[in-house]
């Protein structure tokens, strides 16, 4: 009897840890097939990454058999690579332009320096521009960044300083007028008189449109094509314009691996699908869908009727490079505090 009583206990030992065993194994199954991806992204992407984290997921199940999740971060595009140079884990990021990305790679080395040469276009999926978006009927009669300078005319803008669309608007206010044969000083000028027409300086893109949007203050907001698209075609439309100037700055927000923590965290190869997923037909269809300029070509074309004709000009042309953009205007001290200082 005794040896049968050992027996039973034994018996239900060896299958308490199988049952652990089968526990623990299915976990481990679990988490592998559950892979989370972190993407910090900017302000005005977020219905953009809402439909490509569902479109991806489903590619990637089908194709794979596994499952990958996706978190998002948005704010200020700035402010948002300060947080992850701080130690936000973002597995990908998708900034709205490349000093953001170059951020990373000083400050901790996050990503190589060579960083835009992993992607095709720069590592740039998609391309935009900034427009304007009036009230309806646009009755201060705003056309072109000229008027933007006029006396009496209120002006929403991001800030350049923590915001990549605040940054991009002053650079093509800039440009526009060095296109007209402008010296550096009349540009300086310019935006002084333009600045001097910003009641509010909100962080981010999207905050800038709620301003203007929401809380009623501003007689025009400048801010990228795809922004104003979103609001010119949803709810509330009949209470907007947009308005397309002359020229404006032709915006390439790049995007990249996060390569110390898709190491750490050893989600590589699914970030590495995530922004391949960007550039495949499905991908560039749905960016095109959120009125982003597409870089494929068929796709383009098929979406030729949405994107209005606009010359445009990059930072390259008319200030060098990002680089010389950034500690030229934005550093601290740079035209940009001077015209914010004038203002004061």
């Amino acid at each position: 009897m005794a040896g049968f009583r050992k027996t039973q206990v034994t018996a239900r030992v060896a299958a308490r840890g199988l049952v652990l065993a089968l526990m623990l194994g299915s976990a481990a199954g679990m988490a592998h097939a559950d892979t989370s991806l972190l993407n910090v992204s900017y302000d005005v992407t977020r219905e953009l990454y809402k439909d490509i984290n569902t479109a991806f997921i489903a590619d990637y199940k089908n194709k794979t058999g596994e499952t990958v999740s996706i978190r998002q971060s948005h704010g200020a595009s700035s402010a948002q690579a300060l947080s992850v140079t701080q130690g936000l884990q973002a597995d990908v990021v998708t900034m709205n332009q490349p000093n953001d990305i170059d951020l990373l790679a000083e400050r901790g080395q996050l990503v190589p320096a060579t960083w835009r040469t992993r992607l095709p276009d720069d590592s740039a999926p998609y391309t935009t521009t900034m427009v304007f978006l009036v009230r309806q009927g646009n009755p201060k009669n705003i056309r072109d960044w000229s008027d933007l300078a006029r006396p009496g005319v209120q002006v929403v803008i991001a800030n350049p300083k923590t915001s990549g669309n605040g940054r991009y608007t002053y650079l093509a206010a800039w440009g526009y007028k060095k296109q007209q044969g402008a010296t550096d000083a009349q540009a300086q000028d310019f935006e002084r008189a333009i600045f001097k027409n910003v009641p509010v300086l909100d962080t981010g893109g999207r905050g800038a449109t709620t301003t203007f949007t929401q809380r009623g203050i501003g007689d025009v907001l400048v801010t990228f094509e795809n922004e104003v698209a979103l609001i010119d075609s949803g709810v509330g439309a009949k209470d907007f314009d947009a308005v397309y100037p002359s020229m404006s700055l032709l915006a390439a927000p790049p995007v990249t691996i996060v390569d110390k923590v898709v190491d750490k965290r050893g989600t590589r190869k699914e970030a590495q699908a995530y922004l391949d997923f960007l550039y495949s037909p499905a991908g560039q269809e749905i960016i095109a869908q959120h009125h982003l300029r597409p870089r494929n070509a068929q796709v383009l074309a098929k979406h030729a009727s949405e994107f209005k004709p606009l010359k445009t000009f990059t930072v390259e042309q008319v200030f060098g490079s990002w680089q010389k953009a950034q500690q030229a205007h934005f550093s601290d001290g740079g035209t940009f505090d001077q015209v914010v200082a004038d203002k004061r």
